[in-house]
């Protein structure tokens, strides 16, 4: 199903079953698999999406009051780069006033969830099971072991590796390999688990 004022480039596949919403634009050379929906995004070329992935939703927040919780309005967009791939049953949140961006070239595993207004930098890789909470910044050629969890409102700096299963409760400057939880330099937590 294809919405209204939908742009798609040429030689793009789109698999069965698999909805585009309203002012999508997506490249040439696209791939996308079955069951996916997609909405206020706008997508570049030789971009893959596999199976179930849902992109462009609207993310989780809220505005707390006494006796109601108000839905925080989320009116950004997801901006995919040329050349990423998103394999299956990924989430990709809606920017709530900012735009939510994956860079050019990088690569998402399985059940990967990206929650409003993060932006990824280009080829980085992350794996299985990773989740971004709101409005996380990483750089460039950043690598994202399975399991990992990246806290809102920090920045992750250029060529990071996180140890899978690590929590990321601050940020990370540059050329840094962390592990752990909370995620600390790789060779302190080495150090501190030996005998473990």
């Amino acid at each position: 199903l294809i919405g209204k004022n939908v742009k798609i480039g040429k030689n793009t596949i789109i698999g069965s079953n698999t909805i585009i919403e309203n002012n999508v634009k997506i490249g040439k050379n696209c791939i996308f698999g079955s069951n996916i929906v997609l909405k206020n995004s706008i997508i570049g070329d030789g971009v893959v999406l596999q199976d179930n992935c849902k992109v462009g939703q609207k993310g989780f927040g809220f505005i707390p009051f006494k006796n109601k919780n108000i839905k925080f309005p989320h009116i950004g967009k997801v901006i995919i780069g040329d050349l990423v791939e998103i394999a299956s049953g990924c989430t990709i949140d809606r920017g709530s006033v900012d735009n939510t961006v994956i860079g050019k070239n990088t690569y998402l595993d399985n059940q990967v969830h990206i929650a409003h207004n993060v932006s990824i930098g280009k080829n980085c890789i992350i794996t299985a099971q990773v989740g971004f909470a709101g409005s996380s910044k990483l750089g460039n050629k950043v690598l994202i072991g399975g399991q990992a969890g990246i806290s809102g409102h920090i920045k992750i700096g250029n060529n990071v590796n996180i140890g899978g299963g690590s929590g990321v409760i601050k940020n990370i400057p540059d050329n840094t390999r962390v592990m752990g939880y909370p995620a600390k330099e790789l060779k302190k937590f080495l150090k501190e688990n030996k005998d473990n």
